[in-house]
């Protein structure tokens, strides 16, 4: 496993703190013969897999339901923080039902990059909702929002280790990008992050890089 600087476990005593809450306190959704293993039992967006290559897969995503938040900044770590804490709050009753929602997987962010190096970019963080509940209750904090996404094709590289720098996810970025080859086969004004794991594994941690298609 690669040795942790003390920052990254600061972050990740840090972030075990917010994940025994969420354990503690967030019914888990039920488990059923179809979450991957690396879902950890929780429920996880379905999907077919079309392609696999070495370096990625290519998966087509059915049409799901989302909560998300967004932060612009150009600090991965603080903006993850306040989205996350945003979307924790909610599945812990911060709703018009007031209703503790199951926690899923994964933890996916999108990542609009900002125009030029020192400019902020924009991260949507989004918990996906389970098909059991069926109508999501309104969010009741500024700032989160439902939100649909439509089936899709998705290219994901999965990689494993703890992730706590932007800048980790931008070197397996490019490697996605580099074993595609072709950048006209996906989006590239944005990419998404998925987190699949709480800070208390430390061995088989899952973490993926998503490209949407373009051709669905």
């Amino acid at each position: 496993m690669k040795e942790l600087t003390v920052t990254s476990i600061f972050i990740i005593v840090s972030l075990s703190s917010t994940f025994a809450n969420v354990l503690k306190y967030v019914p888990i959704a039920k488990s059923g013969k179809w979450p991957p293993k690396f879902c950890n039992k929780l429920d996880c967006p379905r999907y077919t897999v079309l392609e696999t290559h070495k370096e990625y897969e290519l998966r087509q995503y059915s049409a799901s339901s989302w909560m998300s938040t967004n932060t612009a900044g150009v600090d991965y770590s603080k903006a993850s923080s306040t989205n996350f804490m945003r979307l924790f709050r909610y599945i812990s009753g911060t709703n018009a039902d007031k209703k503790k929602i199951a926690m899923t997987a994964p933890v996916l962010t999108m990542i609009t990059p900002g125009q030029g190096p020192a400019c902020e970019n924009n991260f949507t963080m989004s918990f996906f909702m389970s098909p059991e509940v069926k109508t999501p209750p309104t969010p009741t904090e500024k700032g989160v929002f439902p939100q649909d996404m439509p089936k899709m094709n998705v290219y994901v590289r999965s990689f494993g280790g703890y992730v706590t720098d932007i800048k980790e996810w931008i070197k397996e970025a490019i490697k996605l990008g580099q074993a595609i080859e072709d950048t006209s086969k996906y989006h590239t004004e944005f990419s998404y992050t998925a987190g699949y794991d709480s800070p208390f594994r430390f061995l088989n941690r899952h973490n993926e890089i998503w490209f949407i298609a373009k051709q669905q």
